[in-house]
């Protein structure tokens, strides 16, 4: 705190160059929405004549001086005398400034419409100096499993930006559902989209649900995500599944398979032993499919996948061992490793890096890869040791299709049990990453897997409060975790909850910290 303040109210004045007017309109419509005040935008950003409400939004150039530190993401925030001041050196950092200060703002304004106009709010002085300490703030989402509505993936891309997350990854593709269209294989979608049933109870049950399920997103839909993902800092990362996980895609292109045997789209969870060949038709078919990937989401990267390959396919191909022999490959493993590189080239001439989960490792992940480290840190600390670029993963603490308690109240779950604590524990630098290579690590990602999760609502619950305890770790580093200082958990928990007033006036299904209530149960508890 700085001492005085300012009052702001009807009639407020944005201030912001055009390189921030999209900033500025997004501001605009937030506080006249929920605190029906009238807001203008004015066209500059400068020392004001008159004095008090208004919001100034100010580019501040400066060099670059550590890019996995991101400081055209760190901002400063000035509530003052004569304005609140918002100063970064990008508009990426001026957006976070501003997420900051509508958390200075009442909880009411989260709302999407004013339930009466606010009165004029006092703001303490104070400034706020910050910045993140990963670059990579990510949240994935696979709508593979289970598909999600893209109103669902546009409020989802609202709540992880809130938390200045800036990486949404969409699984788009898996053994159980295809769902972006692909013009030069339009039976991609026609077939591969939709399934007959899908497991009912917990996959070792062996039950069905005898209801078809699926759907897809058009490619403007797909294009409106991307959009509106970027207007809010947040990229979009594709997954194209490659070359195991690929059922949905050979249900539709038996030729893709490594026999003609017709296929279904899988209704099942797991692994399937159903691979694609590696003959030239289908190395095209893979390189088509990523060239109208790269043309809709513009992000530099793009995922493909690589994990949980069984190879008995290739084993008993006779086309696959005649690949091998002629390449020089000793193992099945290395003959995926042969594929990867392939398409690791490929992407690359088109400006783009591959990324892939940590099986990728097996066998030699091509140049410039990135890893993905999900079967705990190993697969990322062999990675940064190698001098790839690494995002950690780990399903012990990351993966949020766990549940949070082994607990029968919590909805069926593939594992108990992930709190909100664990999530805040974690450090993506393990220690074993020597000093010299841990500016590989970029970052970290959550995931939430839907084989357990049928619906939007249910995603919520597992998200949140979840993130918001990623997004601590993600923003303050090693500082969030200082268990003998100001920053406890005990500390972050009391500033949680006042989070989740945020959350109700938004309208999110998340967790309460004590546990689910009556609605979410999976069982009745007096």
């Amino acid at each position: 705190m700085t001492g005085g303040g300012i009052s702001l109210h009807d009639g407020l004045t944005i201030e912001a160059t055009d390189e921030l007017a999209g900033v500025a309109r997004w501001l605009r419509q937030a506080v006249e929405q929920s605190m029906g005040w009238r807001v203008e935008i004015s066209g500059h950003a400068r020392p004001s004549t008159t004095s008090g409400n208004v919001v100034r939004l100010v580019l501040e150039r400066g060099d670059d001086r550590d890019e996995h530190r991101s400081p055209v993401e760190g901002y400063r925030l000035k509530v003052g005398d004569d304005a609140v001041t918002v100063t970064a050196s990008g508009p990426a950092g001026v957006f976070y400034g501003l997420q900051t200060f509508r958390q200075l703002l009442p909880d009411s304004s989260w709302r999407v419409a004013t339930i009466e106009p606010a009165p004029p709010l006092a703001l303490t002085g104070m400034e706020v100096s910050d910045e993140p300490a990963f670059a990579w703030r990510g949240v994935h989402l696979d709508v593979s499993r289970h598909f999600m509505p893209k109103g669902f993936v546009l409020k989802l891309i609202d709540l992880i930006s809130m938390h200045k997350c800036n990486v949404l990854h969409l699984h788009l593709t898996d053994d159980q559902g295809w769902r972006m269209p692909i013009e030069a294989y339009p039976r991609l979608v026609e077939v591969g989209a939709w399934r007959r049933e899908s497991a009912a109870g917990h996959y070792r049950e062996g039950r069905f649900d005898g209801r078809p399920h699926g759907g897809f997103y058009s490619t403007d839909d797909l294009r409106e995500i991307v959009g509106y993902a970027r207007e809010r800092f947040v990229e979009v990362l594709p997954e194209i599944e490659m070359p195991g996980h690929m059922v949905a895609a050979i249900a539709a292109y038996p030729e893709l398979g490594n026999s003609l045997e017709p296929r279904e789209v899988l209704t099942t969870w797991g692994i399937s032993p159903h691979v694609l060949n590696l003959e030239p038709a289908t190395l095209k078919f893979c390189t088509d499919v990523l060239d109208e990937v790269i043309d809709l989401f513009p992000f530099g990267y793009v995922h493909v996948g690589g994990d949980e390959c069984p190879t008995s396919e290739w084993e008993a191909s006779e086309k696959a061992q005649a690949l091998m022999t002629a390449e020089g490959l000793d193992s099945e493993r290395q003959l995926q490793a042969w594929f990867t590189a392939r398409i690791a080239r490929h992407l690359s001439g088109r400006g783009r890096r591959l990324v892939g989960w940590d099986e990728i490792l097996e066998g030699g992940a091509p140049p410039g890869a990135v890893v993905m480290s999900w079967r705990g840190e190993e697969g990322g600390i062999k990675a940064a040791s190698a001098g790839h670029d690494v995002v950690m993963a780990p399903q012990q603490w990351l993966y949020f299709d766990w549940a949070y308690a082994d607990d029968p109240r919590e909805p069926l779950a593939i594992c108990p049990g992930t709190s909100v604590e664990r999530v805040w524990s974690y450090d993506p630098v393990p220690d074993s990453i020597p000093e010299v290579q841990r500016h590989h690590v970029l970052g970290a990602q959550c995931q939430l897997w839907t084989e357990y999760v049928p619906n939007a609502e249910h995603a919520e619950y597992l998200y949140f409060p979840r993130v918001s305890a990623f997004s601590e770790v993600m923003w303050r580093g090693a500082a969030a975790r200082d268990l003998s200082g100001p920053r406890s958990f005990e500390e972050f928990e009391s500033r949680l909850r006042q989070h989740l007033r945020r959350f109700d006036a938004i309208g999110v299904n998340y967790r309460p910290l004590e546990g689910p209530t009556p609605g979410q149960s999976r069982v009745w508890v007096r």
